[in-house]
């Protein structure tokens, strides 16, 4: 992504970001861990029960830890079997409770997870909306989309689930260590060997788990992107008979991911049956040594407390066990959390270098001075550009494929910002004007539009809640669309399918101008968006154009004369600077690029004209 962010582990940055995710819901994270905690302790007391229920039943006269108001109902019954049953009754009295603790634990944790993760997605799609228009061309889509979701409910998981399971794991332990010393603190010792171990190999597990956990994000945001550019290009796939490449492309990129997975999943597999033997050699060397001290008279145990001993081994060990997949899972986070903050740390637009000034705008524009250059390149692209356009006027600007057409559009709209010079609007230089309004005021139709899986109605309404039926059919005529809509089957009830699959190239451009024309603009700026269309159409919304938008600033990049010849003024762009200005007749009798283009566009144009002509008359 950004270069900030190469040289650093995802991991290391993510730490601070979870950091601040703990501390932004820490209320409803403390309530998380209080019944977390609550019912791990409570959990412990579980084989205290039962040791009550074999010490009355064998007489043994083992010391038993319950509180003693509990104790004093048992005990309240001389029949023994008796009391089992108060003990029994207890028990499951004891576990309604737990499962209330664990419903609200439960209703916390869902109720912290869908808080995270609306708050974090909202800003993080906020901020993406937001970020400057040089960050998307250079950014992978995939991968931003696979951090908005994925790594997002990576994220969620480490708070709501690792977070409270940590705790959880921890409070067991205590609570069982706790239990088993008043029992025995011999066979406690023993018993609690396994911890360290635990600790230890899960800490190397964790960074192993960390470090190649990166690698396979890349390596599935590769993937992702690969299958999404397959995707959104099929048609290209298939009209170039391309598809056992991309296939092959494809083979290539899943293998590499399904190599570091497999190396991860082998080091997780040595992990899970070093903690399974270590988990069972711990059951087998507490009972050897309970059996050895009661053989050798060290201590007595009684069957109650043996199993109770058991029970509250079995109690923390498994927990334990799971420390490695806990730990592993918060690495992963960390990563996850790190991708997430690399994005959030991009410079907001509307805050890097926005103006605060929001003029009246008349249409009028000045270039002075206006150098531009990409930031991975010395060559300016375009150099010391000066033109102005007054109020109302009709411009176009021509050039050779290269010559930084589009750019003046990107520059006018601060999509791209000049390196040198300035560009003043109504007499304002558009850095003091604020972004949102200075293109609020300049309606950009792109040569190649998106439109979305929506009706033909909502994409052109998309820009206007306010807009009426009537509106919208306005603008459909200017544009020359509202016939061809009629002729679907739903009209502007038609779904236009993905990215406007389903029209032409020249219906997707007509609905994007339509769209662009639906609230009024002082400026309005057709960056090469009639190619697609035929001459008479292009000449038919020039002139609707003119009928509805007198006074508007109107400025079409082009590479046909039929389109350009009619505007007030033209100007020529050659590698970067202007090598013309003027109008048609003047620039037909000049020698350059627009002559030679009138050379070969003329003869055509000059029958087409003549064409419409006699069907006028």
């Amino acid at each position: 992504m950004t270069k900030d962010y190469e040289s650093k582990s995802f991991a290391k940055i993510g730490v601070g970001f979870l950091v601040n995710q703990f501390i932004k819901f820490l209320p409803l994270i403390l309530i998380v861990l209080f019944f977390s905690i609550i019912d791990s302790v409570t959990y412990t007391y579980l084989p205290i029960f039962i040791q009550y229920i074999i010490s009355t039943l064998t007489n043994d006269g083992a010391d038993i830890n319950l509180p003693k108001f509990i104790l004093d109902i048992f005990n309240s019954a001389n029949d023994p079997y008796v009391r089992v049953v108060y003990a029994g009754i207890g028990i499951a009295l004891y576990q309604i409770i737990r499962g209330g603790i664990k419903v609200l634990s439960s209703l916390f944790r869902n109720i912290l997870g869908e808080s995270l993760v609306q708050n974090m997605r909202f800003n993080l799609y906020k901020h993406i909306q937001n970020l400057p228009y040089s960050y998307h061309t250079s950014s992978d889509k995939g991968e931003l989309i696979q951090r908005c979701t994925n790594d997002i409910d990576i994220v969620r998981n480490s708070v709501c689930n690792q977070l409270p399971e940590i705790f959880s794991i921890f409070s067991i332990i205590i609570s069982s260590i706790y239990q088993m010393t008043h029992i025995n603190s011999k066979l406690t010792l023993v018993s609690t060997l396994i911890i360290p171990i635990s600790f230890i190999s899960s800490f190397i597990y964790c960074k192993y788990v960390a470090k190649t956990f990166e690698v396979i994000e890349e390596k599935e945001s590769d993937l992702i992107s690969l299958i999404q550019n397959n995707v959104d290009n099929v048609r290209v796939v298939k009209a170039c008979n391309n598809e056992s490449y991309e296939i092959e492309k494809f083979n290539v990129k899943n293998l590499a991911y399904a190599k570091d997975n497999y190396k991860l999943n082998r080091v997780s597999a040595f992990y899970w049956g070093f903690c399974d033997f270590s988990t069972l050699a711990q059951y087998l060397l507490t009972c050897v040594v309970a059996i050895n001290l009661v053989k050798n008279n060290v201590a007595t145990l009684s069957i109650g407390s043996f199993a109770a001993m058991m029970s509250l081994v079995a109690t923390y060990i498994w927990p334990v066990r799971s420390l490695g997949r806990i730990i592993g899972d918060t690495g992963k986070s960390s990563v996850s959390a790190g991708r997430i903050k690399a994005i959030l740390n991009e410079q907001d637009e509307y805050i890097l270098d926005n103006g605060n000034k929001c003029p009246n705008i008349d249409g009028s524009i000045e270039f002075k001075n206006v150098s531009f250059k990409f930031n991975d390149t010395e060559e300016h692209l375009l150099t010391d550009l000066n033109f102005n356009i007054l109020p109302g006027e009709t411009i176009a600007i021509m050039g050779k494929t290269g010559s930084g057409k589009s750019t003046i559009s990107k520059l006018l709209t601060r999509l791209l910002e000049v390196n040198s010079g300035e560009i003043l609007v109504s007499g304002e230089n558009i850095k003091n004007i604020e972004k949102h309004y200075l293109r609020k005021n300049i309606g950009l139709v792109l040569q190649e539009p998106f439109l979305y899986t929506k009706t033909v109605y909502e994409n052109i309404g998309i820009t206007s809640k306010e807009a009426t039926d009537n509106r919208i059919k306005e603008v459909a005529k200017i544009s020359a669309i509202h016939n061809d809509i009629q002729l679907f089957d739903k009209a502007y009830d038609t779904l236009v399918g993905e990215k406007g699959v389903t029209l032409s190239g020249g219906q997707k451009q007509r609905v994007a101008i339509a769209r662009m024309l639906l609230e009024e603009k002082p400026i309005l700026i057709f960056d090469d968006s009639l190619s697609a269309l035929d001459t008479e159409t292009d000449l038919m919304i020039r002139e609707a154009l003119k009928e509805t938008n007198k006074n508007t600033t109107t400025i079409i990049i082009t590479q046909r004369i039929s389109t350009a010849r009619s505007a007030n003024k033209i100007i020529v762009l050659d590698k970067g600077t202007i090598s013309d200005i003027g109008t048609h007749d003047e620039l037909i009798n000049k020698d350059g690029f627009y002559k030679r283009l009138w050379d070969i566009q003329g003869s055509v144009e000059e029958e087409f004209l003549k064409l419409v002509e006699s069907e006028v008359e």
